[in-house]
């Protein structure tokens, strides 16, 4: 059984012997050859067949070779062209260039040339079409990314609307029965009506972290410089006022500027340090250091506290949605925080990790780009 030709060549010269003899030397190497006189026909058999490559003489009476490349490539844009010349003129081959022609040989033909000539055009051009089809995979993708974030968002907000309600009506008629009949409840009662009360409004904190963490993936980033002292700063001063009159001790060393989104990286900076509080809440002397350094080479910013630290065994799981190294009795959250963070680090283009030690403490390091390059998308 014949093997099946190498490529589907369309040659075109207004010299017919020359024409037919090169369709014919080309076809004993296993090319499937059909030749033309004119780019006129060329340009017919072109719309009705599937060519690989175009060979055409530069100088032909009626349409030259360029106005007949430019054509048949409106015709197929992946279509590989060659020109033959005799001119050999820097010039002429330019203007070929210029037309898409991605070749040209010179006439007298040389078979040991116009081979490796072709070979290499015919590589090219499957290097083309897998380029188109991966863009349209690429572009197939990302409707069906832009699908998935409009179910998404209608989930979110079935999520906001739909769960919200019954919470709303057990909050308030927790409310209601501890404000009316709380002084004739039985103090079994009375505690099951407040874990009743705290579960609802923890559910609803669930709920928010929830869709908070969901917009981030949507949200498009607001680049530029950023003072991050300052930031920090404005950070630290919301953050004191929830605490009353505890005393903690935090130490801010000289943060250089980033780059990135401010909105996000004072969620950062706010998640981390709301963390490092809450986490020395039983320290009697709770210390926070907030602090920039260089490693091999990179900056990294770092969060260290001396709290309550965790076992390093399981500092995989920090990160991840929903995960939490301590129980609710110890230290109230909802194990989202640190998945934000490490969201929003990673869409800037940086990395973050922990290390602690039970009843030590703990250091959560992040990178960022610096202000003299830009951020990964």
């Amino acid at each position: 059984m014949a093997a099946p030709p190498t490529a589907r060549i369309l040659i075109v010269d207004d010299e017919a012997p020359q024409m037919k003899a090169l369709c014919e030397t080309l076809r004993d190497h296993d090319y499937e050859t059909v030749g033309f006189t004119t780019g006129q026909a060329a340009l017919v058999a072109l719309r009705e067949t599937k060519f690989d490559l175009l060979l055409t003489d530069l100088m032909m009476p009626g349409m030259d070779g360029i106005a007949l490349l430019r054509a048949a490539r409106e015709t197929d844009p992946h279509l590989v062209g060659i020109l033959m010349t005799g001119a050999g003129s820097i010039a002429t081959a330019v203007e070929a260039m210029k037309a898409g022609a991605l070749d040209y040989i010179l006439k007298p033909f040389e078979l040991r040339v116009i081979l490796p000539v072709l070979s290499r055009a015919l590589a090219m051009r499957r290097l083309r079409l897998e380029n188109a089809e991966l863009e349209k995979r690429v572009r197939e993708r990302t409707a069906e990314l832009e699908v998935a974030n409009k179910e998404l968002e209608a989930f979110s907000y079935s999520v906001s609307h739909d769960l919200r309600a019954p919470l709303r009506a057990i909050d308030g008629f927790s409310s209601i029965l501890d404000r009316d009949f709380r002084h004739g409840m039985p103090d079994e009662a009375g505690r099951l009506l407040d874990r009743v009360t705290t579960s609802a409004r923890r559910m609803g904190q669930l709920i928010d972290d929830l869709l908070r963490f969901s917009r981030l993936g949507r949200q498009a980033l607001a680049r530029r410089p950023v003072n991050t002292s300052n930031l920090v700063q404005a950070v630290l001063q919301d953050l004191r006022k929830l605490q009353g009159d505890r005393n903690i001790e935090v130490d801010v060393g000289d943060l250089p500027e980033c780059v990135g989104d401010p909105s996000l990286l004072q969620q950062v900076f706010y998640n981390l340090l709301a963390n490092a509080f809450k986490y020395t809440s039983r320290k009697k002397e709770a210390k926070v250091n907030v602090g920039h350094r260089m490693e091999n080479g990179e900056g990294v910013f770092f969060i260290q506290d001396n709290g309550a630290g965790f076992d390093m065994q399981y500092v995989d799981k920090l990160f991840g949605v929903f995960q939490r190294l301590h129980r609710d009795e110890q230290f109230e959250g909802t194990g989202v925080g640190l998945s934000i963070v490490q969201r929003i680090v990673h869409r800037h283009g940086g990395r973050v990790w922990a290390e602690g030690e039970l009843d030590c403490g703990a250091t959560f390091s992040f990178t960022l780009p610096p202000p003299d390059l830009p951020a990964s998308p």
